[in-house]
């Protein structure tokens, strides 16, 4: 017998079980939870030496209110105004629901939860638990949503969202053991797969996120903004970001060519300037255009080594060249933060014990001795800021389809640091209030027919690796608009005969093969959005068009870029709305609803 519910929600990191968990609480109860594996995913696998949660400030003496905090997310460019009304105006809300369930976020003796300034931040909104911020938001919202016994169904890939005229009808699923499929009735499905992480191959992304971006781009869903990512330098043998203290303790950045020959390729190119951008790239850790000669200088220093065929590393057992005389030659900045974090003495690993022991003990949990090997790294994808084009309840140009945390495309062109945690709970609880207000909706029988899956010798890491290594090469942060076009021709043709190419050797194989399948679609509308954002903007944000410096961005404020399928235009952003705010006319209103 089919399985049928109200809704159903895909991926168990921060914004799923937060969804979950509100639908329960606003009276929906025949709902599930669709993952492909519990410990799976961007939430519970990844952060960064010290990972960031963006809210209201809720300390202190500095004021703060609800408008300033959405003008500084609407003020990145490319966001849309409810969407940066909506992710201020929740934010104390939902970071008080994660304290309730027990996520230690570190307060003082009083009750104030102390800040700290983050990228993009112009007060000091940001929070932190460590590393593992994330990590700890998902056990605690798990916990709650298993006390509640929503049905979690695991070890199930959702390979398509189905829909007949009225929007959403169904989800299918492919189990990730037996590869048997299974189709799910539906009328709403909130999408928190996380970013697309399976089109590139340098990224840091954990091994366990792919993302399902392409579920939504099947069932008609447009995209908002795919062309805006997030990269910096990360550890390629454990994906995690080199940011934060492990840039200021400033380790060696060192070059080994096949000969294992060792250079301080830093030291070379920029001399003691280099000192000062490696403390920087601390907390301007994403690679951005703006920067070109400043912090960003060493991302494509990084890059640049890589492109030549040489392995690039971080050392933190030897101090870099350039402080053989003391730590006087630092720039001022550089000098006070580490003067007042008491580490004005020895090797980067000693300064980093002392700073951030937590930091060192992560590498170590994971069988890297920064005490005593060299940390290899790369320039990484490690966030779309675009996503699902949502509304103000986040809901797709598809009806009943949601999307919420990265999956949705609400960041625009630059960032705040943690507010994608607290988009993953605000955009789950925003879909969450919708679809309980809107009641149930009458279910149908979804039709599906499988296509053919050809079973043989399977080609699909084959096809993968290349597909990821290109994306990586043409259309990273440093972008060839030739190599983007040649890339979408190759993927659009692929697209177009996937089933009839693609192979597996095994029926239990069929989750990695829509995996694949998953990756093809996506690469096509990213790629789509990349070509006219590179030939309408050329260099801007996070992206370096065929080496060239930054053009006007102001118009990046006033629009986005909209993906339906393989074509992408530019769009007007909406303004920042203006409600009613009068307290009676409120009340009068929240009366009128409660009869």
């Amino acid at each position: 017998m089919m399985k049928q519910y109200n809704t159903v929600i895909i991926g168990t990191g921060c914004a799923g079980y937060n969804a979950a968990d509100r639908l329960y609480g606003l009276g929906v109860r025949d709902i599930a939870i669709i993952t492909e594996g519990r410990y799976m995913g961007t939430s519970r696998n990844t952060g960064s030496d010290k990972q960031t949660y963006y809210k209201l400030s809720l300390c202190g003496s500095d004021g703060d209110s609800v408008r300033e905090m959405a003008d500084t997310l609407y003020s990145g460019g490319g966001v849309m105004g409810e969407h940066a009304l909506c992710e201020a105006a929740y934010s104390t809300r939902c970071f008080m629901h994660l304290v309730e369930l027990g996520v230690p976020f570190p307060t003082n003796e009083y009750g104030e939860y102390a800040g700290y300034k983050t990228d993009h931040d112009p007060r000091s909104r940001a929070t932190s638990c460590g590393p593992l911020t994330s990590k700890y938001m998902t056990e605690a919202l798990e916990r709650s949503v298993r006390e509640k016994g929503i049905e979690i169904i695991d070890f199930s890939r959702a390979v398509k969202i189905l829909t007949d005229d009225r929007g959403v009808s169904g989800v299918v699923t492919v189990s990730t053991v037996t590869g048997e499929t299974e189709v799910i009735a539906c009328r709403n499905v909130i999408l928190c797969t996380g970013g697309p992480a399976g089109i590139y191959k340098n990224t840091v992304y954990p091994e366990s996120q792919h993302g399902a971006t392409g579920l939504a781009i099947e069932a008609g869903a447009a995209l908002s903004n795919m062309e805006q990512w997030q990269y910096g330098i990360a550890s390629t043998d454990f994906s995690w970001n080199l940011s934060g203290s492990y840039q200021q303790v400033l380790p060696r950045y060192i070059s080994v060519n096949e000969k294992g020959e060792e250079r301080e390729f830093l030291y070379e190119a920029l001399g003691e300037e280099s000192l000062g951008l490696i403390f920087l790239k601390g907390y301007q850790w994403p690679f951005d255009t703006r920067k070109l000669e400043g912090s960003s200088k060493v991302d494509i220093l990084v890059a640049r080594e890589l492109k030549k065929g040489n392995r690039v590393y971080l050392d933190f057992r030897e101090n870099p060249k350039g402080l053989e005389g003391g730590f006087e030659v630092l720039p001022r900045e550089a000098y006070d933060y580490l003067n007042s974090s008491g580490v004005l003495f020895g090797t980067p690993i000693e300064r980093l014990n002392k700073m951030n022991r937590g930091a060192v003990e992560l590498y170590a949990s994971h069988g890297i001795d920064l005490s005593s090997e060299k940390l290899a790294i790369a320039v990484c994808a490690q966030h779309c800021n675009g996503g699902v084009a949502v509304d103000g309840h986040w809901m797709s140009t598809v009806d009943g389809l949601y999307a919420a945390g990265e999956a949705a495309g609400t960041f625009g062109v630059y960032r705040p640091g943690g507010s994608a945690l607290n988009s993953t709970q605000v955009g789950s609880l925003r879909a969450a209030e919708h679809i309980a207000a809107r009641k149930a909706l009458a279910q149908a029988v979804p039709d599906y027919t499988a296509p053919k899956i050809k079973v043989g010798v399977s080609n699909i890491a084959e096809v993968k690796e290349e597909l990821q290594s290109e994306m990586s090469r043409v259309a990273d942060f440093d972008r060839s608009i030739s190599g983007m076009k040649a890339l979408y021709d190759r993927v659009s043709r692929l697209y177009e005969s996937f089933f009839e190419m693609a192979e597996i050797g095994e029926e239990s194989e069929t989750a990695e093969l829509y995996k694949l399948y998953d990756t093809v679609v996506t690469q096509r509308s990213v790629l789509s959005a990349m070509i006219l954002s590179a030939e309408v903007l050329g260099t801007h944000g996070a992206a370096m068009v065929d080496g060239k410096g930054p053009t006007d961005r102001e118009v990046k404020r006033n629009t986005r870029t909209l993906t339906e399928g393989d074509r992408s235009f530019m769009d007007d952003i909406s303004p920042m709305p203006d409600p009613e705010l009068w307290f009676e006319t409120l009340l009068a209103r929240k009366r009128e609803e409660m009869k």
